[in-house]
């Protein structure tokens, strides 16, 4: 089934990646984001099933940008995506009740838990 899924990642190229990954198997990118107010401001305007966040970003981070999103909806599905130690953050963002945290370059991991989320 497909999901209309909001990117947000500080890093163009990454977010092309992203997008890369997600658009073959069906899923509907309905915008992206570069920081984390721009995120909390589409989020608002295009309700999507699925966010993916990046956890380091200048200014907002995406654990911060996630809480405020959680804010306006409680049942919000978030995907963190990152690069870095995923055990450093693992119990942080379980915390939130995200979908999952992944790095970034496992596309079948990444799919996997879009595919499996609730949203």
């Amino acid at each position: 089934m497909s999901k209309r899924i909001l990117i947000v990642d500080d890093s163009a190229m990454m977010r092309k990646m992203i997008s890369r990954v997600l658009n073959p198997p069906g899923h509907i990118i309905v915008g992206e984001a570069k920081d984390g107010d721009e995120a909390i401001d589409l989020y608002s305007k295009l309700k999507p099933d699925l966010v993916t966040m990046d956890i380091t970003m200048r200014g907002k981070d995406g654990i911060t940008t996630a809480k405020e999103i959680l804010k306006i909806d409680s049942k919000a599905q978030i995907l963190f995506l990152s690069n870095l130690d995923e055990d450093r953050y693992r119990s942080e963002v379980e915390s939130l009740g995200a979908v999952g945290f992944v790095n970034k370059h496992k596309s079948k991991e990444i799919l996997d838990l879009i595919d499996s989320s609730q949203a």
